[in-house]
Parts: C-alpha cells; sequence; structure tokens
C-alpha cells in the first residue's frame, strides 16, 4: 500500500480548490441549469464541474485508481484504489443558496476504507481522517462526544427523497427521539451531520436511503474520532446498506434498539 502520509497534502489541498469553485458558483444556479435525475435529485453544471476537477486530480495522486463517484465520472477497474466520491453533498442546500454543502471523498485500499475527507464549505472546516492517525478537523484533533443519557443526546437524521417503505417507521422513530431527547436537526448533507458527529456537535445520526458516496468519508472519521458506527442491523453494512448510524459508544445500544424497533 502507498505511504498514506505522501498523499494527505495533495488530496487536502486538490478538495480546498474543488470547494473554492464550488463556492464561486453559489448563488449563481437558475433553474434551467438544474437536471432532475429522479424525484428529488438533482443535479447542476457544479456537481458535474467539481466531480471532474476531484477525478482529474486524484487519479494524477493515485495512477491507475479506481472511482465510484456520484455523477459517474471516472473508471471502474481492478484497482486495488478505488475512490468513493460526492463532489457536492447538499445539491438541493447549493441550489437553493444555504449552507451546510460539503465535497465527500474516500479513499478504499482492498475494499477496506483508508481515509476519509468532508469539506465542509460554508464555514471552511476540513475533516479528514488517515489510518493510523486521529481524526482531525482544520489540523486540530477531534473526538466524538462524551454525552451517555439519551436524554441529554442532539441527533441528526436525514429526510428520505424517494424510499418510502420505511417511512412509517422512520416517523416512529422521530417521534420517540423527540421525546427523549433535546432535539433533532436535519441539515440536509449526510456528509456534514456525520463529520458534526466526529467532532461532537451532534452525538448521534441516523437516516436511511443513502448511497455510499453519502457515508464511506463520514462514517471512517467518525471511527477516527473514538464513534461507533453501524447499519440499522448492527451489522457493518453501512457504506452499501443504504442506512446507518453514528454515534458515540456510550449512546450506541439506546440509539440502536429505537431504531431496530421502529425500522427492522
Amino acid at each position: 500500500m502507498i505511504n498514506l502520509t505522501d498523499i494527505k497534502t495533495p488530496v487536502v489541498e486538490l478538495i480546498n480548490r474543488t470547494g473554492k469553485f464550488i463556492k464561486e458558483e453559489k448563488g449563481k444556479i437558475i433553474d434551467k441549469e438544474v437536471d432532475v435525475k429522479s424525484k428529488n435529485s438533482f443535479v447542476t453544471y457544479v456537481d458535474k464541474k467539481a466531480e471532474q476537477m476531484l477525478v482529474e486530480g486524484l487519479q494524477k495522486i493515485i495512477p491507475n485508481s479506481s472511482f465510484l463517484a456520484e455523477e459517474g465520472t471516472g473508471d471502474q477497474n481492478e484497482s486495488n484504489y478505488l475512490w468513493i466520491i460526492d463532489p457536492l453533498d447538499g445539491t438541493t442546500n447549493f441550489i437553493n443558496d444555504i449552507y451546510p454543502v460539503s465535497i465527500s471523498v474516500a479513499l478504499q485500499y482492498k475494499k477496506k476504507t483508508v481515509a476519509g475527507i468532508v469539506y465542509e464549505i460554508g464555514n471552511d472546516e476540513m475533516f479528514a481522517a488517515f489510518e493510523g492517525e486521529e481524526a482531525k478537523l482544520n489540523g486540530n484533533t477531534i473526538s466524538v462526544s462524551e454525552r451517555n443519557k439519551l436524554e441529554d443526546a442532539f441527533l441528526a437524521t436525514g429526510f428520505p427523497y424517494y424510499d418510502y417503505e420505511k417511512l412509517p417507521g422512520y416517523l416512529n422513530a422521530l417521534s420517540e427521539f423527540m421525546k427523549t431527547t433535546t432535539g433533532l436537526r436535519r441539515l440536509g448533507s449526510a456528509a456534514t451531520d456525520l463529520a458534526y458527529v466526529a467532532c461532537g456537535r451532534f452525538d448521534g445520526y441516523f437516516e436511511y436511503s443513502l448511497s455510499p458516496w453519502d457515508v464511506a468519508a463520514g462514517a471512517f472519521i467518525v471511527q477516527q474520532a473514538g464513534g461507533y458506527v453501524q447499519d440499522f442491523k448492527g451489522k457493518d453494512d453501512y457504506i452499501y446498506g443504504k442506512e446507518i448510524i453514528a454515534t458515540n459508544p456510550h449512546l450506541a445500544s439506546e440509539i440502536q434498539k429505537i431504531i431496530a424497533d421502529h425500522l427492522k
């Protein structure tokens, strides 16, 4: 495997440049420039250009690597190295000129995640984790929260926008969390939600109907920050299984139980 220390600086610099481009384009989008991929799923020229910038730059950093990117840029080959990319997580926020909006980039080696970077553009916050190192925010070490009572917890979630089969159970879980925590937030960017769990702003996060590029980087950052990440069944299929729970170790069992009771 390559030395992750050697790629850290160029990867972060590439993501910074891409974030600068996205920020410069914010507020310029008009309706006719928005394509509808599916119900409530949008893409703009900014998503596509940002993904192109990332794929071209990352291919130079690790030649012949493979890509799993939201807009389909880059090749999927037999390389040991796979980049999982969301060039603009929070496109609906971006279209409506609000934050958070994030870039999410994960690197896997032989199907194991070894690096994750989430750059929240609005606050210029670079969350990063590399295998063997602590998770960091703008160079400073971060960790998940220490809250150990659900009644004190502050949680994040996301709303499904096309898969409504689990909606009744999701609403029941939401109702229980409303009654048993200090509050819930829906920011509109899964990558940001996970990054905020990693630095202790949120005590936990859960969502379903997700894609690998939504969670791969953020989940790794949470883990490197001392957090717990599983799917709704308590298994490890959170990258491709379309559902995720991320929290600190103290609250994991309580949150997992409520999710399991309502979202089987």
